[in-house]
């Protein structure tokens, strides 16, 4: 594979930074001694800071959702890697409202770790902060996982409710306790025909051959634990959809919502084949498809596959994705 377009070794991210915050300057403030984006516009109505962050190498997330209805602040951290918790206590303190700071973390042992640590931090400086835990992926969802399952896909649209929620004004206890029932009406499911290449090597996370398929993969390049062969497109989204909608069982009347992400290297003409796919399965097993994206939004640098996640909604959920939004990655 040929090499990422970089200046040199360490220097992707850092660069990437920079240029993000110049082209979304409009939307996003960048403190490059601390390296966090905060939002330039918010309601007025918020009571409660929105925060979250993770691994550079998963653009947009998470700083291209800071802005009006969604985040307030984003902590990216190297490629694949946590931030560190002096990077989340700095932009908790610069985003907390009057009731606090709401922590959106994905289900990482880094993650939770410096997370955990800020939050610490912030009850010493008389900060409230609360905590949801995005664990989505269905494939982890095993005995021998003992971290459980991993965050994934699903973490843009806990974030997108949240902004929406945090909008009308609701207190630090209330989005806490929504983010958490959100989360477990959603599950995701990935599968990759290539890994992605690690930028520091150009070598590839892990190897299938041709025709094969990594069948659960995770967003940094976790294998499942099997792998099948490709074959139709059509049958691969009928076992993936079949699998989350057989774990989150929606009712009849509940809507749902969908999310057909690429990780990297997954062209637009697929994405469109593959929710085309989807919308058939759900027609045919009478699930009320709301809502939907297709494209971008939780990738793994590279990494040539997609994911597939299925949220199942209320109308108080509906509304609160609906609500405007103004982000450098989603804007309605």
């Amino acid at each position: 594979m040929a090499g990422y377009f970089e200046n040199g070794p360490g220097d992707l991210v850092p660069d990437a930074l920079s240029g993000f915050a110049r082209a979304h300057a409009d939307l996003v403030a960048h403190d490059p001694v601390d390296g966090f984006f905060t939002a330039r516009h918010s309601s007025a109505a918020r009571r409660v800071g929105l925060l979250s962050g993770g691994g550079s190498g998963h653009e947009p997330l998470h700083a291209g959702y800071v802005g009006a209805g969604m985040l307030d602040a984003a902590c990216p951290g190297r490629v694949f890697a946590s931030p560190h918790n002096r990077q989340i206590f700095r932009a908790s303190g610069a985003v907390a409202g009057p009731e606090g700071v709401l922590h959106i973390v994905k289900n990482y042992t880094g993650d939770r770790i410096n997370f955990g640590i800020a939050a610490e931090r912030l009850a010493d400086a008389g900060i409230a902060c609360a905590r949801v835990l995005v664990d989505d992926d269905l494939a982890s969802d095993s005995e021998g996982v003992a971290a459980g399952r991993r965050g994934t896909g699903a973490t843009m649209l806990v974030e997108k409710v949240l902004g929406g929620a945090a909008d009308t004004g609701m207190g630090l206890d209330a989005l806490a306790e929504l983010g958490t029932a959100v989360t477990s009406r959603c599950r995701t499911l990935a599968a990759a025909s290539a890994a992605h290449h690690a930028p520091a090597t150009g070598e590839p996370a892990f190897g299938l051959l041709p025709g094969e398929l990594e069948y659960g993969v995770g967003i940094h390049g976790e294998r499942a634990d099997r792998t099948r062969s490709q074959g139709r497109v059509g049958a691969l989204v009928e076992d993936m959809a079949g699998a989350l909608l057989d774990a989150l069982r929606p009712g009849p009347d509940d809507p749902v919502v969908a999310l057909v992400n690429g990780l990297g290297s997954v062209t637009s003409l697929e994405l469109y084949g593959i929710f085309g796919e989807l919308g058939r399965v759900l027609d045919a097993r009478r699930v009320r498809l709301a809502r939907h994206l297709v494209g971008n939004y939780v990738t793994a640098l590279d990494m040539r596959g997609f994911s597939l996640t299925l949220m199942v909604a209320d109308g108080d959920t509906l509304d609160f994705y609906d609500a405007p939004v103004r982000t450098p990655a989603l804007s309605w």
